[in-house]
């Protein structure tokens, strides 16, 4: 999508012509696609050492392609409080070639919003939810021993203009899924009653969409954990427990923008049995894909684990599909009347690297962690393994109601996610 740059001003004849001066005109980013394939909403992220920027006032970029300004943004990826990437996504013919001009402005660029991050806390059970942007949990902080539930929609929520999904903060770590009927953002007091106070009304259908997905004692879509040949060790722990296995929680929201929004989770200490480790993981969203993608690395690992991701199955007893025709992933799917009670059709499906796949196993029906297929990756410790969660409702597109249609979306998309850009900066 392309959107048209305004100056933010009460009269708006004066303020373009000035607007028009206060830009720096910029260098020339040559984007190609090395791909036969189409390309809709492609990422593409350029590092700030590859750029030149010589009017310190000037810290808003203008992303322009053929008149029009992409909407972009500026991310901040490694804390340190300086940006360091450029953001924005577009659209390609296999092979096409773009030349975008980066220019810079001191008027910060209003854009529509096409990705979100919601999080907020209360600090007891008597106050309202307050918004904010990180958090840390203590093993003694779940639910289970404050007495209320302390998050709005029990954790982070993020969505782009397709999709939306939450994360359970309170110590059970799995993702849950929000089906939009929209393409807009949804309310950001989802989750909240009239005082601000936590309750569950998202399992009510709004004009936006609700919660569809049934989780239990899964991982959820997208949500992992650790697996031995004789072991599964869920990260975390049940909503029935009132001590985490996880010494400490940390939560952050990296970045939220009109085209991208960054989350990341740190958890320290986490004791699944006589074991101790510890994870990172990083949740990116970006418009135009029914999904996100994750990162993951763990520390501790003893060489006999492998990283479990999962793929609920509460409301499913076909067999899992499986295509590993893509040269890089491997495709893992459900496709069934699989959200709450059987009510609507819903394509669910893992992307994973397939130099990491090792197959693909099922937790067991009952327990700490069960109800979900998990594909098997290799992992080394440190070592970052990035896959993607999909989910197709038919309330997003009736088409999705079609296992066909929903599996010819994941090859495409797959390829899509295969496709490799170059860029090169021109002064």
């Amino acid at each position: 999508m392309k959107a048209t740059l305004y100056c933010l001003s009460f009269v708006l004849l004066i303020a373009f012509p000035s607007c028009k001066k206060e830009v720096e005109k910029g260098q020339i980013i040559q984007l190609t696609n090395t791909s036969e394939v189409d390309l809709l909403d492609k990422p593409i992220s350029v590092d700030k050492k590859l750029l030149s920027q010589k009017d310190s006032l000037a810290k808003y970029p203008l992303v322009v392609f053929d008149l029009d300004t992409l909407p972009s943004q500026l991310n901040d990826t490694d804390n340190d409080g300086q940006w360091d990437e450029l953001f924005f996504v577009a659209d390609f013919n296999p092979k096409e070639s773009k030349a975008i001009e980066l220019n810079w402005t001191d008027q910060k660029p209003i854009y529509r919003a096409r990705t979100s991050v919601r999080f907020g806390k209360r600090s007891s059970a008597d106050t309202p939810v307050q918004p904010t942007t990180s958090e840390t949990m203590m093993a003694n902080e779940l639910p289970k021993s404050l007495g209320y539930q302390q998050y709005q929609t029990d954790g982070p929520s993020w969505e782009n203009d397709k999709v939306g999904f939450r994360h359970y903060l309170d110590g059970r770590n799995a993702k849950d899924l929000f089906g939009k009927k929209t393409s807009g953002i949804s309310p950001e007091d989802v989750g909240l009653n009239a005082n601000g106070a936590v309750e569950d009304n998202y399992h009510v259908m709004e004009d936006w969409g609700r919660d569809i997905l049934a989780v239990g004692n899964s991982v959820g879509l997208g949500g992992y954990a650790l697996i031995t040949e004789t072991e599964f060790m869920r990260l975390g722990v049940t909503v029935e427990d009132s001590i985490n296995n996880v010494e400490k929680t940390s939560f952050q929201i990296v970045a939220e923008g009109p085209v991208n929004s960054i989350l990341s989770y740190t958890y320290d200490h986490w004791m699944p049995n006589d074991r101790t480790y510890s994870v990172n993981e990083i949740t990116t969203i970006w418009p135009g894909m029914y999904g996100y993608k994750n990162k993951v690395s763990v520390s501790g690992l003893k060489g006999d684990e492998y990283l479990a991701v999962g793929l609920v199955n509460i409301h499913t007893d076909k067999e899992l599909g499986i295509f590993d025709d893509n040269s890089k992933y491997v495709i893992l799917y459900t496709h069934d009347m699989q959200t709450y009670d059987k009510e609507w059709w819903l394509g669910m499906a893992l992307i994973v690297p397939k130099d990491k796949y090792l197959g693909h196993t099922e937790a067991p029906k009952t327990g700490n962690l069960s109800n979900s297929y998990l594909a098997k990756l290799k992992i080394s410790n440190n070592e970052p393994i990035s896959y993607y969660a999909i989910a197709g409702w038919e309330l997003s597109d009736e088409k999705f109601t079609d296992e066909t249609y929903f599996i010819n979306y994941l090859k495409r998309l797959t390829r899509q996610l295969s496709a490799e850009i170059d860029i090169e900066i021109k002064n």
